[in-house]
């Protein structure tokens, strides 16, 4: 699904393709490049942090350093997908603090059952989702994030079971504040 967005000074002029690093301006050739560049930075050991806005921001600029100039930094213009808006951008960094000061208050998902883990997480996930920070990158960057939180909890996730269309489904349904399909995918990756 196509972002909707206000005018974009980070897309080529006339066109819908972000500008990026290596100078694509075919969005089909850009989706491989930037797709064959994160599944790169995947297979590296993600940035160390404290769990908070500054570590997420920094697992955003790992994953897309290769890809874009503005790797990490949270997004400037209005967007939306599917006739919804995402939180506008002059709010993301009160809302994504907010987030994370509710994430550090519930340690981190940790000593949790794995349950539990998976209700709370799909929570947070539904919340930075609905933040939506960066103008590119969100999912990838919030399935990371899982990932981490998992492992600081003493949870696993099985790569393999990830089905793109079942977690933009499941992150869809969350925008409108049914998180079910989400944490029945989370139970999935973490059993």
């Amino acid at each position: 699904m196509v972002y909707t967005a206000e005018s974009d000074p980070l897309c080529y002029s006339g066109t819908t393709v972000l500008i990026n690093k290596a100078d694509i301006t075919d969005p089909d050739k850009l989706e491989q490049f930037e797709l064959a560049m994160t599944l790169t930075r995947a297979e590296e050991d993600w940035p160390v942090g404290s769990l908070d806005y500054s570590h997420y921001c920094a697992l955003h600029h790992h994953i897309f350093q290769d890809v874009y100039d503005w790797a990490g930094q949270p997004r400037t213009i209005r967007v939306g997908k599917g006739g919804n808006w995402f939180c506008y951008p002059e709010y993301i960094e009160n809302e994504m603090e907010r987030i994370f000061t509710v994430l550090a208050d519930q340690g981190f998902l940790t000593g949790l059952s794995p349950e539990e883990f998976v209700v709370q997480a799909a929570h947070i996930l539904a919340e930075i989702n609905a933040a939506h920070p960066f103008r590119e990158g969100n999912g990838r960057t919030q399935l990371a994030f899982l990932m981490i939180l998992a492992e600081n909890a003493g949870l696993s996730v099985d790569e393999d079971k990830l089905d793109q269309d079942r977690v933009i489904e499941a992150m869809i349904e969350s925008f409108v504040g049914n998180e079910n399909a989400l944490s029945n995918l989370i139970t999935e990756l973490i059993s």
